[in-house]
């Protein structure tokens, strides 16, 4: 039977309360694969899983749980190796590796930050920000509301500021929380966000990370900012002994509802 991975650990790792449950439909029973000083928290995997919500909530709630003890290492939703030899014939080939990753992520969590624009107050920010957008639509308005030309040309000069804007933006919140931050993992481009940007932090700096987003929301009221965590550090883990298998939700949405 193939093996479910939720993560790795250290050997010396606690181990978690007996019957937890993960995946699947009944869940199935969680257990651990010790090889050298690394461990993989695994269960069986389920035929025909799918990233339903029961499902992405089941494996991050393992991960909650180990993750609660100790630093773990956490692999995408989804992600499924041949059987429990494979996992542990992984662990001993990458055993450096993954040592270095377990010490380098240590009392470290995940948050991620989305953003987009508020698109009234966006459209204010440009206007504000671009004397010639003003002047086209200041003589539009005196012309009754302007040409089908004049129109069209504003809508293109509009769009265009308010792009440029979505790219500067993004630079600028991000460059406004690094500092907060141990290590910054820029995700995939998300439509409807304009930045998607995952921060590695010290458990002990989240309060200074959230008090560097609020601060970033009160320079830029322009910009709706969504943070998700904290978060298993998935954005900074490789990819581990199993591939995702068919479609899956990873990264720092994996649980997140």
């Amino acid at each position: 039977m193939s093996t479910y991975v939720y993560g790795i650990t250290a050997a010396t790792h606690p181990s978690l309360p007996e019957g937890t449950g993960g995946v699947g439909d009944p869940p199935r029973e969680v257990r651990i694969l010790k090889e050298g000083e690394l461990a993989a928290v695994v269960s069986d995997a389920p035929e025909g899983l799918r990233p339903k919500r029961r499902e992405l909530l089941a494996h991050q709630n393992v991960l909650s749980e180990i993750g609660a003890d100790g630093c773990v290492l956490p692999m995408r939703f989804g992600s499924v190796a041949p059987d429990d030899k494979a996992v542990t014939s992984v662990l001993a080939e990458r055993a450096e590796h993954y040592a270095e990753r377990l010490g380098a992520l240590d009392g470290r969590v995940e948050y991620n930050i989305k953003a987009n624009h508020v698109e009234e107050a966006v459209l204010h920010h440009v206007m504000a920000e671009n004397p010639e957008i003003r002047a086209l639509a200041e003589s539009n308005r005196q012309a009754g509301g302007g040409t089908y030309e004049t129109k069209i040309q504003l809508g293109e000069m509009v769009a265009a500021a308010v792009k440029d804007q979505e790219a500067g933006d993004a630079k600028a919140l991000e460059r406004a929380l690094e500092a907060a931050a141990d290590a910054v993992s820029v995700g995939p481009e998300s439509t409807g966000w304009l930045a998607n940007v995952s921060f590695l932090v010290k458990r002990e700096a989240a309060d200074e990370f959230l008090a560097a987003v609020e601060r970033a929301r009160g320079r830029m009221p322009h910009l709706e900012v969504r943070v998700n965590g904290p978060l298993p550090p998935y954005s900074f883990v490789e990819p581990g002994p199993a591939e995702p298998a068919g479609t899956a939700a990873g990264g720092a949405d994996a649980g997140a509802g």
